[in-house]
């Protein structure tokens, strides 16, 4: 088994929500983490329907036993009326729940009760390359994702298949977050030609045939499904006129792979460019999710093209993501126009497929993967 580096509370005093998108380990870390607790999964019918048509029978079990560890509730979204039951007994009988979900959307636009800031929040990403260590393999993660089913299967396509078609039926349809699903079908597949684009809704907008408020609409379903997230401009104390547009990254490559139609990822292929820019910014979202909460990821980009793929917090470092094999000076401009903009910035890094890390003259760091990866969750970036 896989040790994920989301660290849980083994005695929690707080009652959290856990977070992630389907299928990213949610379950089997809470058990791994809690082998004794007290467990109720919404995804059974029987448990869902008791609780549905009775909210406070929850009350009502746990005053006739209370619990001496946390209350697991897993897919807590699908039943947001279990959440003022959880928030009574979490205040008056100082019981410690466990909240697992792949989506928050339904509760919010649902106004649920998400306990007034009386629970912690964590997020599970997929796998990154510090959890599986030598069995790491960047050519597999750009392929098969990062999805700990999808990434250990020796062929994932039907998986990754059944993955889109189970979030199109269970997540998007059953949970009634859109009533064009066609419409919305024909916008993943769109959406995903765009991973690690600036997102042009316009365009989708006329591609799709929808409007583009509903453009921006579906978009943020993704983001609220956890399925992709917004990387935004770094704009503070700009030189230049910047680019202020949002990018979007989808959460898994794998998925990106299936709804863009790409076949195999190739080394040194354009292909092979954008998925190394997206499993790198899974790497660094995940790294800000377990070790570094306060981080700000952001692009920075200038209206006359120069850009830097990621910064991290105030410009304190730069990294530009190249799919080559040999940086030379045309991969570097990027870099060096945003050390000309920030001069405080204190590290920049090129990360390629290079064989041997090496820095510049300038000082510029060029790293393959695995050794950028190492020094990310060495900590090198964040002290």
């Amino acid at each position: 088994m896989v040790s994920r580096s989301l660290a849980l509370e083994q005695r929690p005093k707080e009652s959290f929500f856990l977070w992630g998108p389907r299928q990213v380990g949610k379950s089997a870390l809470l058990r791994a983490t809690y082998p004794s607790a007290i467990w109720l999964d919404l995804l059974k019918t029987d448990v869902y329907m008791r609780y549905l048509r009775h909210p406070a029978l929850l009350r009502q079990e746990l005053n006739a036993k209370p619990p001496s560890g946390p209350v697991i509730v897993d897919e807590v979204q699908k039943l947001p009326a279990l959440l003022d039951e959880i928030h009574w007994l979490i205040e008056n009988r100082g019981i410690v729940f466990g909240l697992c979900g792949s989506s928050a959307r339904k509760l919010r636009r649902g106004h649920a009760n998400l306990l007034g800031g009386r629970a912690t929040r964590y997020e599970l990403h997929g796998f990154v390359a510090s959890e599986l260590g030598r069995d790491f393999q960047l050519l597999r993660a750009l392929n098969h994702g990062g999805l700990p089913r999808h990434y250990l299967a020796e062929s994932p396509s039907r998986l990754l298949a059944a993955y889109v078609d189970d979030y199109l039926k269970e997540e998007v349809a059953n949970e009634g977050l859109v009533r064009n699903l066609p419409a919305f079908a024909d916008f993943l597949n769109a959406s995903a030609l765009a991973d690690t684009e600036l997102v042009n809704s316009a365009n989708i907008a006329r591609e799709c045939a929808i409007s583009a408020p509903a453009v921006r609409e579906y978009f943020q379903i993704l983001v609220d499904t956890l399925l992709g997230r917004y990387l935004p401009a770094y704009t503070k104390r700009p030189k230049r006129r910047m680019i202020q547009a949002r990018k979007f990254y989808f959460a898994d490559v794998g998925t990106v792979n299936v709804l863009a139609r790409r076949g195999r990822i190739e080394p040194r292929s354009e292909l092979f460019g954008k998925a190394l820019e997206n499993w790198i910014f899974h790497e660094l979202s995940a790294f800000a999710a377990y070790r570094a909460p306060d981080l700000r990821l952001s692009y920075w980009r200038t209206a006359g093209g120069s850009e830097v793929d990621f910064m991290l917090g105030d410009a304190e470092v730069g990294i530009e993501v190249k799919s080559t094999a040999h940086a030379d000076d045309t991969h570097l401009r990027g870099l060096r126009a945003l050390r000309a903009d920030q001069p405080s910035n204190k590290k920049l890094v090129c990360v390629c497929t290079e064989a041997r890390a090496r820095r510049t003259q300038d000082g510029i760091d060029i790293l393959p993967v695995a050794e950028f990866l190492s020094r990310l969750w060495q900590g090198d970036y964040t002290s």
